[in-house]
């Protein structure tokens, strides 16, 4: 049962922090169980749980490099992101399987997550010869008038546990890139993944003190908002705990960038191709055992084609197999944490008490199988628009349906919740598509397809509470890691 390819036994070091240079361990000597959700036998290592005085050294350190690393200029920068590109390449199984063991999704899901990270890493390295300002003309003559882009300084990159590579590479990357050096704090759920990943960035000549990593929750993560040093604050999480950093920085004017919560529909209008249209809300809802911002939350369908509709989505989901990651039998992996899997099942029992009806799953599931965080992929219809459920996020493998009447009634329950994360619609009438596109009040959009994921060149990006400050994943990004600047020269 247990695959310990990555096992920190084997690197002891890399269960302390990175700072300056150094693998060491917490000040305090405290540390925390690395538990793999699939098997609660499987304890993956003690690692060290941080507090302020950990933050504070990572963060002067970050501060120390900072010139230098300024000054080295972005082409010279993206030839460390290459050289990381290609140990992340080298190691891709090991960060695989350390995915998989850690956060407990499926082994080709995890295999997909890596390979997202270096397509993020493509694209940024490439970006070092279009970090570009603009020339202007001049009100004055003999003067000529530009601008440019300068880096703010020591970021902080706090990062989440559902794509525990991923989404440090394309906060590591376009902050490295630019000039800003950074401070890493990962989720304390997967430590040893935030752990392989710095590594290799050392290992890629990464000068001391350009990248650092601070392991442990809450403590930490306030120290590192905190500092004064800290110019600018990267975070995917929770809505609740990025409106604690943005409001704990807000005196110093500290720029963030927050990547928040998200309750995605998928609108299956009356001419949709049901077949096509079941699929993609499967793999939306189930993949990665629904623990993704972009997660298909809500279908809302046209009552004539609903119950056809949830036919084809019981057959579907009756039939997944859950169980551990590594197994490739697995259709479905465990959730995160214990206190995910019973977030799950309340969540689940409170709208059953509310009046919804379990179409398929609805309780806990692993019989055969390891202690773990296994819950059954549940489908709930007859759901008010306005209930719990349809409004607030769940983040693991539960779909609520909805029965709308016609286009502009889907749109409306679409519309209701506080996140605009990601949309889809499905439809064979092309006005209706680009009119959703027009209306739908999410950052990331898709039409007859999947609606979860983006690519390393678009903007990963929300609207709503789902997203504060400048996108992910694009030329956009820049907007975050670097400030502009305008000049004039008399001649």
């Amino acid at each position: 049962m247990r695959d310990h390819t990555a096992d920190p036994a084997d690197r002891p070091e890399l269960l302390g922090d990175f700072i300056d240079g150094n693998w060491r361990p917490a000040e305090s000597g405290r540390t925390r169980p690395d538990v793999n959700p699939a098997d609660a036998s499987d304890v993956i290592g003690e690692f060290a749980e941080s507090g302020g005085a950990d933050a504070d050294d990572a963060v002067e350190a970050a501060a120390r490099a900072w010139p230098a690393w300024r000054e080295l200029g972005p082409i010279a920068r993206a030839a460390h992101l290459r050289r990381a590109e290609a140990l992340l390449r080298e190691r891709a199984e090991e960060f695989a399987r350390t995915i998989t063991r850690e956060q407990g999704k499926r082994l080709s899901e995890a295999r997909g997550e890596v390979e997202r990270a270096l397509a993020i890493m493509d694209f940024t390295a490439g970006e070092a010869r279009r970090l570009n300002g603009a020339t202007t003309p001049a009100e004055d003559p003999r003067t000529f008038a530009f601008t440019f882009r300068r880096p703010i300084g020591v970021t902080g990159l706090i990062t989440p546990w559902n794509f525990p590579l991923a989404i440090p590479v394309w906060k590591v990357a376009p902050a490295l890139l630019s000039g800003c050096t950074a401070v890493l704090k990962p989720s304390p759920f997967t430590p040893l993944t935030a752990a392989l990943l710095v590594q290799a960035f050392t290992d890629a000549g990464v000068p001391p003190g350009v990248l650092n990593l601070v392991q442990g929750d809450r403590a930490a993560g306030e120290a590192l908002v905190a500092h004064p040093a800290v110019a600018g604050v990267s975070f995917t999480g929770s809505l609740p705990v990025g409106r604690a950093i943005h409001r704990a920085g807000a005196d110093r004017l500290l720029r963030t960038q927050l990547e928040l919560g998200g309750k995605n529909a998928v609108l299956v209008l009356d001419d949709a191709d049901l077949d096509r249209a079941a699929d993609a809300i499967v793999h939306g809802a189930f993949g990665q055992a629904g623990q993704r911002c972009s997660a298909t939350s809500r279908v809302v369908v046209d009552a004539s084609v609903q119950e056809a509709l949830l036919e084809r989505l019981r057959k579907r989901v009756a039939g997944m197999r859950v169980g551990p990651g590594a197994d490739p039998a697995t259709d479905i992996g465990p959730v995160v944490t214990p206190e995910r899997k019973a977030a799950c099942l309340e969540a689940v029992d409170r709208a059953v008490r509310a009046g919804a009806r379990v179409v398929c799953g609805g309780g806990p599931a692993g019989e055969g199988l390891p202690e773990g965080n296994y819950v059954a992929p549940t489908v709930l219809a007859g759901i008010a628009p306005d209930a719990e459920i349809a409004q607030e996020e769940v983040f693991g493998p539960v779909l609520s349906v909805i029965s709308c009447s016609g286009f502009d009634d889907a749109l409306r329950i679409a519309n209701s919740v506080r996140y605009g994360m990601s949309g889809t619609v499905f439809t064979a009438d092309t006005a209706r598509i680009f009119e959703a596109l027009d209306r739908f009040e999410a950052g990331m959009l898709h039409v007859n397809r999947p609606g979860v994921g983006a690519y390393a060149h678009l903007p990963h990006m929300g609207s709503k509470l789902s997203q504060y400050g400048a996108p992910e994943c694009s030329p956009q990004v820049w907007d975050f890691y670097t400030e502009w600047r305008s000049a004039c020269i008399s001649y």
